[in-house]
């Protein structure tokens, strides 16, 4: 029996495995809304096996994109594209869920294959906003963010999450990772407040909590919140995996149901110890220390690896990315590799051997 392939509950919902899509930027979008190229994009993956997808980065604010290209979920003219992707990845038998993000500080910069720099108005870029006025390496300085205007990042979050819900979505993960909004108000490096926002380790996370607090209570109670942290910054003086541990205990008692864990982001001086398997062993101390459940990412790309993270008890998802980018049936030819009977596609069957497994 394959760890990798036996299902997997949260709340109401039971994932037909352990491998999920992670969310990675398309940069594709139009004013927001998705296109044709997110709908191929998504479904592909879905047909190719995973038991989660989650779409990419969507920003709850026009203010909060990475770019002209983000996907967004500002809008209600935004709900009807993504509620195609939605049902797309549930026809296939996966889960759907969306990342809800604010890029803070990150925002206003080219699409992910142009320059990464703040963009000027000509160009279409608008004023960043921050937890402080501490600009990202190269890039214009933000604006930091009043009370006022915390409060309405935190009314956009349940706004986004209500419309996610409308399109059809079964979870949510709120992004507070890899330097963007949430991130930036956690450090102390990008977090100089004064106010009850900034300071002691209780204020920098008041702003993740009140977020993922809100967003629980429209959230319907049977379907699962997640949400992304980086355990690191990999910088002095920086976040660090004791206080992600110590995050991670209150947010389970927020309504947190898994952490997705990545690292690093905050600030590109970080020297990252990139290798396969690398941030795993900060999935698995979450995991012993917090009890909540994890998934785990990061150079992951061969189905051994994969089955000896969950089977060994370091995640209960193996969050599969840039192989997956590469190679979108990764997780059928994993299921193959692991000598798993996994169900195919009626319309693929005539490539396979007798006997595979319709897709119903």
């Amino acid at each position: 029996m394959s760890a990798l392939f036996t299902p997997f509950s949260l709340r109401s919902l039971t994932l037909p495995n352990r491998i999920g899509i992670p969310p990675m930027c398309q940069y594709s979008a139009t004013d927001g809304r998705a296109g044709d190229w997110h709908l191929q994009h998504y479904a592909s993956r879905a047909v190719g096996g995973a038991g989660l997808v989650i779409v990419e980065a969507s920003a709850v604010l026009p203010e909060g994109r990475i770019s002209p290209g983000d996907l967004g979920i500002w809008d209600e003219a935004q709900v009807a594209p993504l509620a195609r992707i939605a049902a797309a990845i549930a026809d296939q038998g996966a889960v759907p869920a969306i990342q809800l993000a604010h890029a803070g500080r990150k925002a206003s910069v080219g699409r992910g294959w142009e320059a990464q720099r703040t963009l000027t108005a000509a160009e279409g870029g608008w004023t960043a906003v921050a937890p402080s006025a501490l600009a990202f390496t190269g890039y214009d300085t933000p604006q930091e963010l009043d009370a006022a205007a915390i409060a309405g990042v935190v009314a956009a979050f349940v706004a986004a999450a209500e419309r996610a819900r409308r399109a059809g979505f079964q979870a949510v993960e709120i992004h507070a990772a890899h330097g963007y909004l949430l991130h930036q108000f956690l450090s102390p490096l990008s977090n100089r407040r004064d106010d009850d926002y900034g300071g002691s380790f209780a204020n920098r996370v008041r702003l993740t909590r009140e977020v993922v607090a809100a967003v629980r209570a429209v959230w319907p109670s049977e379907l699962p919140l997640l949400i992304r942290l980086s355990a690191t910054d990999w910088l002095d003086g920086g976040w660090d995996a004791e206080q992600t541990v110590a995050l991670c205990r209150l947010l389970r008692e927020d309504g947190v149901d898994l952490v997705d864990v990545s690292t690093g982001g905050l600030d590109p001086a970080a020297k990252i110890p990139a290798a396969p398997g690398f941030q795993v062993p900060f999935a698995a101390r979450i995991r012993r220390e917090t009890g909540l459940p994890v998934a785990a990412v990061g150079l992951i790309t061969e189905a051994a690896q994969a089955e000896a993270l969950v089977a060994g008890g370091e995640a209960d998802l193996v969050l599969v990315g840039r192989e997956i980018l590469r190679n979108p049936y990764w997780p059928l030819q994993a299921a193959q590799a692991l000598g798993v009977a996994a169900a195919w596609p009626a319309q693929y069957l005539r490539a396979l051997p007798p006997g595979t497994p319709r897709r119903d």
